[in-house]
């Protein structure tokens, strides 16, 4: 998918989150010195949680091993815990473990990698979209220091799918694609801050629009309306009855303001 071959190798390639990434952050002094504590990154689907956390793995240099918190159990943990033990052993390098969708793991789970993580032989680097603090064992989050990623900005997108659509080697710059710039920003606008979620669209309006009749591929913003869906709020059940309780107390206290928000 192109959301694949689009993913960031490199900080320089990172899209948004300048207040993680930006210049004199941590992760960038941290990766300057080849070090960085077990972190949580949390936020919404398709903003650079698991690009990220890769990014780092290949940055430090180190063994990396990656999990996925819904298929993987104990078992799973223990094998890593078990290679990163010998392999720190030998060479005196901790191994990088990414958990995609951390906040799964139940607390026997989470309590395995626990003294691998003290003990230096595991870097832990979990990715999730719910917030730690609520979702996660105390014991595993305060060992992390935890990132907040937000949805990304309009502009950051448009930038990104611009870059996908001239890129010859993982894009479609081989491809002579004539896309309206208000296509682009509509795309941007509705992917709600997901940039997966535009590139997928990008990628359906390029494979599903026919040739024009100079060989090229047009993608207009009708088109673009067709290839995205209206955002929708996406919100659970504890959130939707915390609204609920915030618009009843705002009313209470006489705050037309909040009411109104």
């Amino acid at each position: 998918p192109l959301a694949e071959r689009m993913r960031a190798q490199t900080l320089e390639e990172f899209v948004g989150q300048k207040h993680i990434v930006g210049k004199d952050s941590l992760i960038r002094r941290a990766l300057k010195v080849n070090r960085l504590g077990s972190c949580i990154f949390y936020g919404p689907p398709g903003v650079g949680k698991t690009t990220l956390a890769f990014i780092i793995a290949k940055s430090l240099d180190l063994e990396y091993k990656k999990l996925n918190a819904v298929s993987s159990g104990v078992a799973d943990a223990k094998k890593v815990i078990e290679q990163a033990r010998s392999n720190f052993e030998l060479t005196g390098k901790s191994t990088v473990l990414i958990l995609d969708e951390c906040h799964r793991w139940n607390k026997a789970q989470s309590d395995s990698v626990l003294e691998a993580v003290e003990r230096g032989y595991i870097t832990f680097i979990g990715t999730t979209t719910e917030n730690p603090h609520i979702s996660m064992t105390p014991a595993i989050v305060s060992r992390c220091r935890i990132f907040k990623f937000l949805p990304l900005a309009v502009d950051d997108i448009k930038d990104a799918l611009i870059r996908a659509i001239k890129d010859k080697a993982r894009g479609y710059g081989r491809l002579n694609i004539k896309a309206d710039m208000d296509a682009i920003n509509h795309i941007a606008m509705f992917s709600n801050g997901d940039l997966r979620s535009a590139y997928n669209a990008l990628e359906l309006a390029v494979t599903t629009t026919p040739l024009s009749k100079d060989n090229s591929i047009h993608i207009d913003k009708l088109v673009a309306s067709q290839c995205i869906q209206q955002p929708v709020i996406s919100i659970d059940e504890n959130l939707y009855y915390d609204m609920l309780s915030a618009f009843c107390k705002s009313l209470r206290g006489s705050d037309t303001d909040a009411a109104l928000y």
